[in-house]
């Protein structure tokens, strides 16, 4: 896509120092004018629920129309398609009057997304929903889309929306926090670039951006009239009630219609967000260009009320593989594709998004309906998916010799016949070919992949205890890419495995595993775990991991490939942190760093050893408070798992997981919405998604293990770190000790009140999540962090089938892409319905060539991804028609 340039050579951030004045003597003749910009900001939720924000939304919508009549100069700026929507639905003879008012351009519409969102959490694809649905309402009910971005009271701003905002079809951004003293930018309109390249025109709003009743304009007004003469440029000044809805008032417009009457007045105009930025563009002064994000408001708000960013993050997954399942059934065998319903469930997601719910900081009712809106959206995911699913596994040729017909007459649950197994057709929604554990509900004795090849299982504790029926069988499963792949699953028969070390199952019976059939193991294929006296290990080929028994704390991980030892005194603590002069947002607070206890007093067991995996929990306590961490290691992986249950019970207190390592020279690189981004490793809190790295070097103690699959004694070595999380998003490093924040217990909407013994009290109770430590040589792209942390995110998917003709295969791939710096993450039907969307972003930060396969389409192309650059494709039904490049709203640029 072509990126915007400004008029005339941008200053760097670093050579401000002379801006005003550089800018004075580019076009001394242009008068710096102050836009007064009539507006109300409407949080739908915050201290009330959604259905009081409906009602105020009606009324400030009405009290906008009403001061139209009464002040023909008045004109009002509103964000937020959402509130449009409620309007139509609800009120639709006020909504015809808002349709005649935009025409008229005394309605302005900015924003162009559902609601102002927290712009931290939400994964990159979300942004892409915000634009497609929002942008696209705009324009169908109003035939104009959103020129200005519009994020006026959320509490941050990630590096990669400059790209996001210009494949939306804006040009500019107006925000207000970070303010002045939470950031420094050298002045309040500026250039402010993503790492691909693209540019938008970024104000920075002073002194607020709205008034309130009873207070007057003209003090405001004159304060930014003299930042305006101050910068040499053009100002916005934002006047009318807002949070709660209101508008301006009587009173504001009566007092500006007083302040342009005098002298000066006419540097006073009643103006909007599109006005400015087009007079800004045209004039083209010089602006300093800023780079990176715009932080940091509200760091609290980056782990505040667990529970609504776990089901951010799960839904945000669980609806693109929906779309996926869907848009594959649907070319495969003409499967019913329900974009309406899709639509419905983004709407609740991106709802839910709304900075004041996202962040944490909303009343406790509020989080009801939350709760509501996430699983109405799962469950349209998860029945979209199932149908999709269920359609595809039953088009599968899986009949076996010998069966003419299904007959359940030897088994309750399954339609084996002749022992010839049972199909179990697993699907990998990711564009890459994925290894990943399989959890069968069923206690099988042997499992093969579709051309007969024996597979290696584990019986695992399930979650029922249903008489003797209380185990799972586990096994690897390697699936194709945007693909799925046939296992069988054999009630009776077992296999001989070939490779040393496997064995086919293990008793269920024994509570620890003990192989049932096996073959001959040696040191080198071992998978090692014990919880004996002193010692507590779990060891494979690649790495060692020992754990001190009586703190719970991880002791040593030792790297056998590298014969490198990363723990420095003690690994993934769980650090309790006081935060009683902490409100609900973290105001004013950078870094959660006041220690006040550690969980400990840890019991460690075993409780799986088996020839695919090996797990040790470990169950420590701090107070009224418990933490039990499963560490899982597989046989194959150097990866270390945990899978994690917490029942806090602790108020105006942080916990943290440390993880203090023995890199040197660290650098700290987090993921954020479809990119990632470097930050100083100086122990601030810092808002990442699904990884995030540290790395540097490390010193070999020239012992790697001969027996490892990777030889290496090297004196030092470039190293890293990586944690990969399910559900989290807040983190902080300092020094080489990364750390993630697991839960805070702040009170409710909590701006430093009057506490007492009835405040209510969030994420008390039992909360589960994951994580995983992946030690790399070299850096995190060459240890393919972007991919380990989807595959951490996005499992397979699977269903046990049974006997039946079908037109498809037992193994099928639906998408390659020639190079893993490149991720497809969605696929799904266009909005128009005549073709595929097809959305990618190149995540290794190197400019790249990439071939592009979808072979259930016929279609092959390449195109070229410029560093961390989102690429859109619309691929039509007619095969005649070529592949194009498209935006996030699927229609040409306008």
């Amino acid at each position: 896509m072509k990126k915007p340039e400004g008029k005339q050579e941008a200053a760097t951030l670093n050579n401000m120092e002379h801006y005003a004045s550089d800018a004075a003597a580019s076009d001394s003749a242009l008068k710096p004018v102050v836009h007064m910009i009539g507006n109300a900001h409407l949080d739908p939720v915050w201290l009330w629920r959604w259905q009081e924000g409906f009602a105020e939304i009606k009324a400030t919508f009405r009290s906008a129309l009403d001061r139209m009549v009464e002040f023909p100069e008045f004109v009002f700026t509103c964000a937020g398609a959402s509130c449009y929507k409620w309007i139509e639905e609800n009120e639709p003879r006020m909504f015809a009057e808002i349709v005649k008012r935009v025409a008229e351009g005394r309605w302005v519409l900015v924003g162009g997304w559902w609601v102002q969102p927290d712009c931290n959490i939400p994964a990159g694809e979300s942004f892409a929903r915000h634009s497609l649905y929002g942008q696209r309402y705009f324009l169908e009910r109003f035939g104009r889309s959103a020129k200005v971005g519009y994020n006026v009271d959320s509490f941050g701003h990630h590096a990669m929306l400059p790209q996001i905002l210009k494949l939306s079809g804006m040009d500019s951004y107006v925000y207000m926090r970070p303010e002045e003293h939470e950031q420094h930018i050298p002045a309040n309109l500026y250039w402010w670039e993503s790492m691909d390249g693209s540019r938008v025109m970024t104000y920075r709003i002073p002194c607020g951006y709205n008034t309130h009743q009873f207070e007057t304009s003209e003090p405001k007004i004159m304060k930014v009239r003299e930042i305006a003469v101050q910068q040499q440029t053009d100002q916005m000044c934002f006047y009318g009630v807002g949070n709660h809805g209101g508008g301006p008032t009587i009173a504001n417009l009566h007092e500006i219609r007083a302040v342009k009457e005098r002298p000066g007045g006419e540097a006073i105009l009643l103006s909007s967000p599109d006005a400015y930025f087009e007079r800004m563009q045209a004039h083209g002064p010089i602006l300093p260009v800023v780079t990176g994000e715009l932080q940091h408001h509200a760091s609290g708000c980056y782990s505040t009320h667990s529970e609504t960013k776990a089901s951010n993050r799960k839904t945000e997954h669980r609806l693109m593989t929906a779309e996926k399942l869907s848009a594959l059934a649907y070319r495969l065998l003409g499967h019913d594709y329900d974009s309406a319903q899709f639509q419905k469930a983004w709407e609740c997601v991106m709802f839910n998004q709304f900075h004041d719910i996202m962040g944490g900081c909303s009343i406790k009712e509020a989080y009801d309906d939350a709760r509501e809106a996430y699983g109405y959206a799962q469950h349209v995911a998860s029945i979209s998916s199932n149908a999709a699913l269920q359609r595809i596994s039953w088009s599968i040729n899986t009949m076996r010799p010998g069966i003419t017909f299904l007959d359940k007459n030897k088994d309750r649950t399954l339609w084996e016949q002749n022992d010839s197994g049972i199909p179990v057709v697993v699907f990998n929604p990711l564009s890459w070919d994925v290894e990943a554990p399989v959890v069968v509900t069923q206690q099988m004795k042997g499992i093969t992949d579709e051309e007969g090849n024996p597979v290696v299982i584990q019986h695992v504790r399930a979650s029922r205890t249903n008489g003797g029926d209380k185990y799972d069988t586990l096994f690897r499963g390697v699936i194709p890419a945007f693909g799925y792949r046939v296992y069988w699953i054999f009630r009776n028969q077992t296999f001989t495995i070939t490779d040393p070390g496997a064995s086919v199952g293990t008793d269920p019976n024994s509570g620890n595993a003990a192989s049932q059939t096996s073959c001959e193991q040696t040191p080198k294929d071992a998978l090692l775990v014990s919880s004996q006296g002193a010692e507590a290990f779990l060891e494979n080929a690649w790495v060692r991991l020992e754990i001190d028994p009586h703190t719970g704390y991880v002791k040593s991980l030792f790297d056998k490939r590298a014969g490198i030892e990363i723990v420095d005194s003690r690994l993934a603590v769980p650090l309790v942190m006081d935060e009683h002069d902490c409100d609900t947002w973290g105001h004013g607070k950078l870094e959660f760093r006041n220690e006040i206890g550690r969980f400990t007093d840890a019991t460690v067991k075993v409780v799986e050893s088996g020839p695919l995996r090996a797990t040790l929990r470990v169950t420590s306590r701090y107070g009224n408070s418990t933490l039990r961490q499963d560490f899982m290691l597989y046989k194959d992986s150097p990866d270390i798992q945990v899978k994690a249950k917490l029942d806090w019970q602790e108020k105006h207190k942080l916990l943290k997981l440390s993880f203090p390592t023995r890199i040197h020279e660290p650098k700290a690189t987090y993921e954020i919405p479809y990119g990632y981004l470097e930050r100083p490793v100086n122990g601030e809190e810092e808002p990442g998604q699904q990884w995030v790295d540290v790395s540097g070097w490390a010193v070999s103690s020239g012992e790697a293990s001969t027996n490892s699959p990777m030889e290496t004694a090297a004196t030092d070595c470039s190293y890293g770190l990586t944690l990969l999380n399910d559900s989290k998003y807040s983190f902080d490093v300092k020094n080489a000790d990364l750390r993630m924040t697991i839960v805070r217990g702040a009170i409710f909407a909590d701006h430093y009140g009057k506490r007492d013994d009835l405040c209510e009290y969030m994420d008390q109770g039992v909360q589960e999540f994951a994580y995983a430590l992946v030690l790399h040589a070299g850096t995190w792209q060459e240890a393919s962090i972007v991919r380990k942390a989807y595959e951490w995110n996005v499992p397979p998917v699977h269903i046990v089938e049974t006997y039946h003709e079908g037109s498809l295969p037992q193994k099928w791939s639906g998408i390659h892409l020639s190079t893993e710096q490149v991720a497809a993450t969605v696929f799904k039907r266009a909005e128009e319905g005549n073709g595929y969307i097809l959305r990618c972003y190149e995540a290794h930060g190197l400019e790249t060539d990439v071939t592009i396969e979808l072979p259930m389409l016929g279609r092959s192309w390449q195109s070229r991804f410029g560093r961390c650059e989102i690429k859109t494709f619309y691929i039509p039904d007619a095969s005649d028609l070529p592949v194009v490049e498209t935006n996030f709203i699927e229609l040409p640029w306008t």
